[in-house]
């Protein structure tokens, strides 16, 4: 019975202490652009959705974990109903999404972390 109750609670310790493989997704979305990230369970990874036919692009702004101080942007530039994904790197730890009005203030998402 005592080996029955440590290997019961070895097992339980395993899958408390190890990672998972899948990250639950969180998608921002500012004018109709969405930034998702983590992006394909890396979270080194963000993506921009441009969702607007407005002939404008849309851009997700963030912040990775290892150059916590320095503002990234990611664009998409390739038009309506298109996905542009970041290189890989350290998690993002905050992001916003834009979609870009080049004669008036862009329509961003507020600040979120995944």
């Amino acid at each position: 019975m005592k080996r029955l109750k440590f290997v019961a609670v070895a097992v339980l310790a395993a899958s408390v202490a190890l990672p998972t493989t899948s990250a639950v997704a969180k998608s921002l979305t500012g004018g109709g652009v969405t930034a998702t990230t983590p992006y394909n369970n890396d979270s080194g990874l963000i993506a921009v959705y441009d969702g607007s036919d407005d002939g404008d692009p849309g851009k997700a702004e963030y912040y990775r974990h290892d150059s916590a101080g320095t503002k990234r942007t990611l664009w998409n530039k390739s038009g309506y109903r298109t996905t542009v994904t970041s290189g890989d790197g350290s998690a993002i730890i905050k992001f916003q999404a834009c979609d870009e009005n080049n004669a008036s203030p862009d329509d961003c998402s507020g600040w979120g972390a995944p």
